[in-house]
């Protein structure tokens, strides 16, 4: 079997042999298969739970081996799965948006988070100049490509997009010569 290094294909995987074991098998194969999965995943949860605790009760190199956990992807996505990552959802967030910022170029700090609403959906708000560059179109997508992978438990996000005030022209102002109207 070969090394699973992403959770999404991972699950999307899982999903299909149940799939195909139900389509193969019956409905009650699939049943038994999907319940067998789901006690793997509480056992390794569980193991998850117990190194989270491990570490956070370490008060010297515990948190510091935990945010280094957090930082692979694949443990992070596993954290996630399991409620057990050190950062809440606010700052997963914001770290996603920072980290994003880099691709995002002059259009960096046109995005802003205002928060999660009460219906779990992540709101930002994307301010555009209006020049015509396609902020809004390489912005948003980036952005919310980022916040939905570090906060999956989100019900949506939702983007307002705002024009930029208007830039005034600089007026120039030149002075007449002594003597003259």
């Amino acid at each position: 079997m070969a090394r699973v290094t992403d959770a999404r294909a991972a699950g999307e995987r899982v999903e299909s042999l149940i799939a195909e074991l139900r389509a193969r098998a019956g409905s009650r194969a699939g049943d038994t298969a999907e319940e067998l999965v789901g006690c793997l995943v509480e056992l390794y949860g569980a193991g998850l739970a117990s190194i989270v605790a491990i570490l956070g009760s370490a008060s010297d190199a515990g948190p510091r081996l935990l945010d280094a956990l957090a930082a692979d992807p694949l443990v992070e996505s596993l954290l996630l799965v399991h409620d057990l990552h050190p950062l809440d959802t606010d700052a997963r967030i914001r770290r996603a948006i920072e980290q994003v910022r880099p691709r995002l170029g002059a259009h960096a700090d046109a995005i802003e988070y205002l928060g999660i609403d009460d219906r779990g959906v992540v709101r930002l708000r994307l301010t555009t100049s209006g020049h015509g560059c396609g902020s809004a179109s390489t912005v948003r997508p980036a952005v919310e490509e980022a916040v939905t992978e570090a906060a999956p438990e989100a019900a949506g996000v939702a983007v307002e997009e705002v024009a930029a005030p208007a830039e005034l022209p600089l007026l120039q102002i030149m002075r007449r010569p002594a003597g003259t109207r």
